[in-house]
Formats: structure tokens, sequence, C-alpha cells
């Protein structure tokens, strides 16, 4: 596990300019953490390519993107995508020519996911087919991307892959009770994760979210010894998430969302990138905050922690911030009050039940029953507070966030001295309250 090590200090100015490029390995899906480094990107006039992880048709063949879906991913990304699929994972993997983890759970029951198992040795093979497939179509972007990129121009590879849920429709159902359940419907974290499906999961996670980062770091070889050789550079982001320091009765203090499978994965992605800078890459894996996107909607609660960045960002930035505010406190209900609303997400973050099953050695942490119901029914509470539930206060901080995280990734990989680093509230205040981070509030 990588030692805590925050930012405390805004890195030096970059020195991208026209002519370098960020490459994006991951698929860009709507608003979300990636949308700031392209932002930041293109502020230094670098070049943006990005990927795409293909689409499946209906027997389950993976594919590129047809001209109308290739289209509509390079308007929304603003560049080129190389129309490889990069696919991560295993689940529709046939080895042997056995069925797939996709297809065995097709008619399995969520109440039997105890019961569930795999023989022997298929997880393994499947996960190395999936590999296999995906480490030769990386190899065929890495050579477009030699053909695109000057030898001389500075390259940023961002990777935004993460996730890796098998896709069954047997597991929706099953982690909405892992991570949302109450009552009756809890399910405890740690039986499940134990479990040949919760084992399955960490495969696969650790597949998707974590791998696929040394697979880049293995297949991009040959461009950084170019790179190299012409006097250029090439870096790496990786997005992480290990907990996050924000404003608890005054201090900066570091606390997580609980229960955090994928911290796992995320730890391990941690390792590729240590390893990496034992080998001299300049690799970095950034842990940032927690935002609100469609696909931390599964965590309910995870945006509990967002509310304080209000708070420090007031307190780094009070002049600068005051728009924001405004547009925070115009999302309330009308007989609803903002320091209210920041008074309960304290109260929350700093109640011993909370605060007491946050440990940075022992993360992430499994979830019990009181833990969960207190998270879930705060979370619903403080959503209850707004005028309407499809405009969220915890909307307008994710954008903050995403916007200041990109801004600090693009910029300190140009320096960059750590394997994993730490973009806590006080970071991301700090930025807002330099001239160079003043626009990320408009």
């Amino acid at each position: 596990m990588s030692d805590y090590c925050p930012m405390t200090t805004l890195p030096p100015a970059a020195g991208y300019k026209a002519g370098d490029f960020l490459v994006l390995i991951g698929e860009l899906f709507g608003r979300g953490y990636a949308n700031g480094l392209i932002e930041e990107a293109r502020r230094l006039g670098m070049t943006v390519i990005g990927t795409t992880v293909g689409r499946r048709d209906g027997d389950g063949t993976l594919r590129s993107l047809t001209s109308e879906e290739l289209a509509e991913a390079e308007v929304l990304l603003g560049g080129k995508i190389i129309n490889i699929p990069l696919e991560a994972g295993f689940d529709m993997e046939s080895p042997d020519g056995v069925p797939s983890v996709a297809e065995r759970l097709k008619k399995a029951k969520p109440d039997d996911w105890e019961n569930i198992s795999f023989e022997q040795g298929f997880i393994e093979k499947a996960c190395k087919s999936g590999s296999d497939r995906f480490n030769a179509n990386l190899n065929l972007v890495m050579a477009e991307i030699e053909k695109l990129i000057p030898a001389k121009a500075n390259i940023v590879f961002s990777h935004t892959m993460a996730g890796g849920i098998p896709r069954a429709r047997f597991f929706m159902p099953l982690l909405n009770r892992v991570f949302k359940g109450t009552g009756e419907k809890y399910l405890a974290s740690e039986p499940f994760w134990k479990s040949a499906i919760g084992q399955l999961c960490d495969a696969s996670f650790n597949e998707v979210t974590a791998d696929t980062f040394k697979y880049l770091l293995d297949g991009s070889a040959a461009i950084r010894e170019r790179a190299k050789q012409n006097g250029a550079r090439v870096s790496y982001t990786g997005y992480g998430y290990h907990g996050t320091a924000v404003l608890i009765n005054g201090y900066f203090k570091w606390q997580s969302y609980t229960p955090y499978m994928q911290g796992f994965a995320k730890m391990r992605l941690e390792g590729h990138a240590a390893a990496a800078r034992r080998e001299g890459i300049i690799a970095t894996v950034y842990n940032c905050p927690e935002i609100l996107t469609n696909s931390s909607a599964l965590f309910l609660g995870v945006e509990l922690s967002l509310y304080p960045l209000l708070s420090a960002i007031k307190k780094a930035a009070p002049e600068a911030s005051a728009p924001l505010i405004e547009r925070c406190r115009s999302l309330l209900a009308e007989e609803q009050k903002l320091d209210d609303l920041l008074a309960i997400a304290n109260s929350y973050l700093a109640d011993p039940l909370i605060n007491n099953e946050n440990g940075f050695a022992e993360w992430p942490q499994h979830s019990n029953r009181e833990q969960m119901e207190q998270m879930l029914s705060t979370s619903a509470g403080l959503m209850d507070m707004h005028r309407d539930q499809k405009q969220l206060i915890c909307a307008e901080l994710s954008r903050v966030v995403f916007r200041a995280t990109g801004k600090l990734m693009v910029q300190y990989s140009w320096s960059s001295t750590e394997s994993s680093i730490w973009l806590n509230h006080d970071t991301i205040g700090k930025l807002l309250a330099d001239p160079c981070g003043k626009d990320l509030l408009d």
C-alpha cells in the first residue's frame, strides 16, 4: 500500500505547448473526471487523441465503432479517436469454448449468490483470454499513435479505465443490497467479498481498473524510448481513489466512503505506478476527491464527502467563491438554508460511528449495518433539501472537482516525483484561490 502523500503545494507551471499530446486510454462518456484533463490540455495548446472500448453486437462480438458512432464519439471528445476496441475485462470470454462468465450468470438468481462457484482455473483462463485480446488491440493502437505523434512531441498518456462489474443482470440487485441495502435488504460487504462471486468481482476490478495501466506502461515502451532519443518526455496519469482529506470541524482530515470494494484494485493500480517509478518511468496515480457521476450513483452516500468542499473553497477564496456559493444556495428548496445543509454533512462526517470506521492503514473497510443506515439516511435527507432531485449541489461541486483535478494532474505530470499523490479539498481550495485557478469557479 502507498504511503499517504497529499499534494501540499501547487505544482510549477508545466512546459507543455502546442505540438504536444494528451492521449486518453479509455473512452470518454458524458461528463466526468477526464473532462478536466481535456480542458487543461486544450488550454495549453495540446492536441487530444482518444480511444474507444468498442461495442458489442447482439451475439456478443466485439467490434470497432460504426461511422455514425465514431462521429458522435469524436464530437463528444472534440478530437480524433483511434477506432480500435480497447474493451478491458474477461466477462465475455469463452476460454477453450466453455460458456463465459456472462453466459453462466444469465439465469442466476441474486438470492443464490452464496451457492455460485466456478471450476478451478476457469477465472484465470478467462482473465488471460481477455488480457491477450486487450494487449493485441493495444499494440495496434500504439502503432497508430506512433504514426500520429511526432517523435519530438511530449506526450501525456492518461489512463481513465475503471470499474469491472461483470455484465449480468444478476449483479445489480445484489450490489444494491451491498451498497444501498437497509433493514432486511442489507447485505454485509465482507461475506459477499469473500464469496466466489465477490472474488470474481475482485479479479474483474483488478483487470479493468488496475492491470490495464500496467499493459499501457508495457505497450508504450517503444514510444517512450523514441521520445527519449528525441529529447521529449512521456508521462502517465491514472485516476485513483484512496480516501480524501476534507474539512471536518474546522480541520482537514482524511476520510473515505465505505464500503469501497474497488479499493483493492485502486491500491493495485498504485502498485503498478510505484513499480514503473522504480524503472524511471514518470507515472503517477492521482487520488481524487469523491464526485457525483452516473457511475457513482450505485454508491449512494459517496457524495456526502463532497459537501465540505464548499466550506474549503469559501475558506481559501472567500471573494472568488461567492458566485459558486450563490449557485449552490439557489438549488435548495425555498425554506432550506445552505449553512444547515453543510452543518448536517459536517455532523455526519464527524460522528464517531462514521469517523472511527475510517482508518488509512485498514482501508478499504467493510460495512456494518448501523453505519450504512446512517450514511444512506443522511444522503437521502440532504438530497431532499433540494428544489429538484435532478439539480444537486453535488453536481456543481463535482464540476469544480473534475476541472481542478484535471488542471493539477496535467500540470504536475510535467514535474511529478511521486507514484501516488492525494488531491485533497485543501489543495483544490489553494488552486481556486490562485490566479491560475480562479477561472475554474466560473
